[in-house]
């Protein structure tokens, strides 16, 4: 089981897309998990045969394929509320429109069903993606916050996915959900509410991405077996606690990245404290044979240096399971 690793694009959106092709073959990954904001990829062109096919020439010139796409920042606006300047700085104008917030969102939800447009239009089976959460204000309690208002959250979920999600169907194609904060699911338990709520359809499953988890102390490696069946993409991105002095909150005081007053921060891949390899080893447990995605996420190091870098450690810690057992060669059977 060789599984292809790649670069997500999401953070490399400020240079040109033929840049980063550039850069991501040169360095040897073998595809591209590409953004579709700044110029890498715009979805609402899914029906120009030649915007398409200028995509996969770019690729090709690089000997890199794609495997998934995404649309993160479009998705948040889907469900979040408020809908409010934030926004306004990820999404593009045909989407923001005039900002009334209940427009964004629907415009929002069109624009992801352009998506699965365009993941069909380039032979992508997977979008990876946000969905916001009506409810992730409420997160601390407090105020005192009735069961009602949490069950309305993720039911708004659902009435709003739904028919984006009957698009996904109609085109084979499978929308991959990241469990994040700010999102409708953020940890264990919310991302098992949140696939009940849409009656597990198998339209929406999982973008498994360990960085999220370990600060918060869910286990990665116990997700994705109980998780097994709903494992349809994997980012590489890994953080590190930093809570060992009593100072630094796990919330992170509204502090930037790599400030070491936060609690925990994205670092380069291998640098933080997912248990790579017993991760590698479930992936294996449970078939899956998808992309890696490398999600290159650390303030502390020049990302020129951490991506290849990167590259190097997935390579050597993905490991491949044997096609044979050790123990068969002590069989008593042999020739």
């Amino acid at each position: 089981m060789t599984r292809p690793v790649t670069l997500f694009t999401g953070q490399w959106a400020d240079l040109p897309f033929e840049e980063v092709a550039r850069l991501a073959g040169e360095w040897g990954y073998d595809g591209l998990e590409i953004a579709s904001w700044g110029d890498h990829l715009d979805v609402a062109r899914h029906d120009d045969a030649d915007y398409v096919a200028g995509r996969k020439a770019i690729l090709e010139k690089n000997g890199l394929q794609v495997f998934t796409i995404s649309n993160h920042l479009v998705g948040q606006a889907v469900c979040d509320d408020p809908i409010d300047a934030r926004h306004r700085g990820i999404v593009p104008d045909r989407v923001w429109g005039d900002g009334e917030p209940e427009g964004v969102r629907q415009r929002a939800a069109e624009e992801l069903k352009d998506t699965a447009r365009m993941a069909k239009a380039l032979g992508v089976s997977t979008v990876t993606g946000f969905t916001g959460s009506s409810i992730w204000k409420t997160v601390a309690m407090f105020p005192p916050v009735p069961d009602e208002m949490v069950e309305a959250g993720f039911q708004d979920f659902a009435d709003r996915f739904n028919p984006i999600l009957d698009v996904f169907d109609q085109l084979g194609v499978r929308f991959a959900f990241e469990v994040h904060p700010s999102e409708i699911a953020y940890d264990y338990w919310t991302a098992k509410r949140m696939l009940d709520a849409i009656g597990n359809r198998p339209a929406f499953g999982l973008n498994w991405d360990p960085s999220h988890m370990v600060w918060q102390q869910i286990d990665p490696v116990g997700f994705i077996l109980d998780f097994a069946d709903r494992i349809y993409h994997v980012h590489c991105k890994d953080s590190k606690v930093q809570t060992g002095n009593g100072r630094n909150g796990r919330l992170s005081s509204h502090l930037p990245w790599a400030d070491p007053r936060r609690g925990w921060d994205f670092v380069s891949v291998g640098l933080g404290d997912v248990p790579w390899q017993q991760c590698f080893r479930a992936l294996n447990a449970i078939g899956y044979d998808g992309p890696l995605s490398v999600e290159w996420e650390d303030a502390g190091m020049d990302r020129l240096v951490g991506a290849p870098q990167a590259l190097e450690f997935v390579r050597a810690n993905a490991l491949t399971p044997s096609a044979t057992a050790f123990d068969a060669a002590f069989s008593s059977e042999r020739g």
